[in-house]
C-alpha cells in the first residue's frame, strides 16, 4: 500500500513520523515545505503530483477550508490521478464539509473517510490515538492496519459525518475541561495558595483527569509551546456551535468556553498550547 501525507503541523508531523518508524514509506507534501525536511521521504511538489505517486493519502490540516483547498483547489488531490484512490481525513472539519467531500470524491470515483483522532502530540508519540472513523465500512477494514501503528482505540461509526459529530462533541468537554482547570488554578493563586499545591489537590479531588494529568507541567511551568492550539479549540468549540443549531440542542457552557478562548486569541496567545487559556484567568 502506497501512503501519502499532507500536513505538517504538531500533530500531522508527530503522526506522520510514527507511520515512518512502523517502517510505512510515505510520500508527503506540506504547504511550507521546509516542514518536511528532517523527514527523510519523498516530498511531493502539489497534492496533485502526490495524488499520482500514492493510493492512500492522509490529510491533517488546520480547518475545512484547508481541506478542501488541498483536496478540491488548484493543484488540489484531484487535479491529479484521484480515480479509485482513499483520502482519510483526519482534520478536524465542520460536519457538512465532510458530507459534501464525500459526495464530490464519489462521483470521480474515489473514496473519503472522514476519520478525525483525539488526542495529541505526547500520545501520537506513543502509538496512543484514539480514531473515529465514519465511511464505506470496505475501506475502514482496509486500512486498519495502518490506523493501528498510531492509534490505542479504532472506532467505526457508520455514514460520513458521524466521526466529525463526535469529534466536536468530545472537544465541547475538552475544551470545557481546560478552562475551568485553569479558571480553578488560577483563582486558588489569587486566594494565596501555592499552584503546585492547588495542581495537587485537584488532582486528588474533583480535577482528576486525563486533561490534568497532561498538562500539569505546562501549568507549572507555564512552558504553553503547542500540542494543540487555542486557535485550534476556538474553531472546534465554533464548528460545535453550528451543530447544536442544526440540532435544535442547547448548552449553557459552550458560548462562554468558547469565548475564554476567543479572549486568548485576543491576546495574543492563538499560536500557543491551548492550556495557555489559564493566562486569561491569571491576568485577570
Amino acid at each position: 500500500m502506497s501512503v501519502g501525507f499532507i500536513g505538517l503541523g504538531s500533530l500531522g508531523k508527530t503522526i506522520a513520523k510514527r507511520l515512518i518508524d512502523q517502517g510505512v514509506p510515505l510520500v508527503v507534501w506540506n504547504r511550507t515545505k521546509e516542514k518536511a525536511l528532517d523527514l527523510g521521504v519523498e516530498i511531493a511538489q502539489s497534492p496533485a503530483d502526490l495524488s499520482k505517486k500514492v493510493n492512500t493519502i492522509f490529510v491533517m490540516v488546520f480547518d475545512s477550508q484547508a481541506s478542501e483547498e488541498v483536496i478540491f483547489g488548484k493543484e488540489g488531490l484531484v487535479q491529479g490521478d484521484i480515480k479509485g484512490k482513499t483520502i482519510i481525513d483526519m482534520t478536524t472539519n465542520h460536519y457538512r464539509y465532510v458530507e459534501f467531500a464525500y459526495q464530490e470524491l464519489k462521483k470521480l470515483g474515489a473514496y473519503y473517510l472522514d476519520a478525525p483522532v483525539l488526542g495529541s502530540v505526547i500520545p501520537a508519540q506513543k502509538g496512543e490515538l484514539t480514531i473515529l472513523v465514519a465511511g464505506e465500512k470496505e475501506k475502514f477494514e482496509e486500512h486498519k492496519s495502518l490506523f493501528e501503528k498510531f492509534c490505542r482505540a479504532i472506532y467505526y461509526v457508520g455514514e460520513v459525518g458521524n466521526a466529525t459529530k463526535l469529534k466536536l462533541i468530545n472537544n465541547i468537554v475538552l475544551g470545557g475541561f481546560m478552562e475551568i482547570l485553569a479558571s480553578a488554578i488560577a483563582l486558588g493563586e489569587r486566594a494565596g495558595f501555592d499552584k503546585e499545591l492547588i495542581i495537587n489537590i485537584l488532582n486528588d479531588g474533583a480535577g482528576k483527569s486525563y486533561i490534568l494529568d497532561v498538562k500539569k507541567k505546562k501549568l507549572l511551568e507555564e512552558d504553553f509551546s503547542t500540542h494543540f492550539s487555542v486557535d485550534l479549540i476556538y474553531k472546534d468549540l465554533h464548528y460545535a456551535q453550528d451543530l447544536v443549531k442544526d440540532l435544535n440542542a442547547f448548552t449553557f457552557s459552550l458560548q462562554n468556553v468558547k469565548e475564554a478562548y476567543g479572549l486568548a486569541r485576543a491576546m495574543g496567545l492563538k499560536d500557543l498550547d491551548f492550556s495557555a487559556v489559564y493566562k486569561v484567568f491569571k491576568r485577570t
